[in-house]
């Protein structure tokens, strides 16, 4: 057939970001569905270049978190409070928290299954 190989493209998940701000890091809905909805994910930092990952995995993982749960509200996104990873994201990047926030556009890493973020490349939130 001549659509072999072919699959819809969906509007629905827009460009994956992560937001920094003072009360805790949100991965928007695209980071979630072009991850396949993963109940677990392991956080990778590299503080060389500055960039962190999620890495879809099982529970029994190493350093394992628990990453998405369906929602009543059907809200598609997942935030972490904890403290001690702002601390380390804004000792990272040298950043203030209390006086900005940020805005970190993802790249989908098809064949690792891997979504990563370059701090580098950080916007100030508005």
């Amino acid at each position: 057939m001549i659509l072999d190989g072919f699959v819809p493209f969906n509007f629905s998940e827009g460009v994956p970001y992560v937001s920094v701000t003072n009360n805790g890091v949100t991965f928007n809905k695209s980071v979630v569905m072009k991850l396949d909805y993963p109940r677990f994910v392991q956080l990778l930092i590299n503080d060389t270049t500055k960039q962190i990952a999620l890495l879809p995995c099982d529970e029994t993982a190493r350093n394992a978190v628990v990453f998405y749960k369906p929602k009543e509200s059907k809200v598609i996104s997942v935030r972490w409070n904890g403290k001690d990873l702002l601390n380390t994201l804004q000792d990272l990047m040298c950043w203030d928290l209390s006086q900005e926030a940020y805005k970190i556009e993802g790249t989908f890493i098809k064949e690792e299954r891997i979504m990563l973020f370059d701090f580098t490349q950080a916007s100030v939130l508005k």
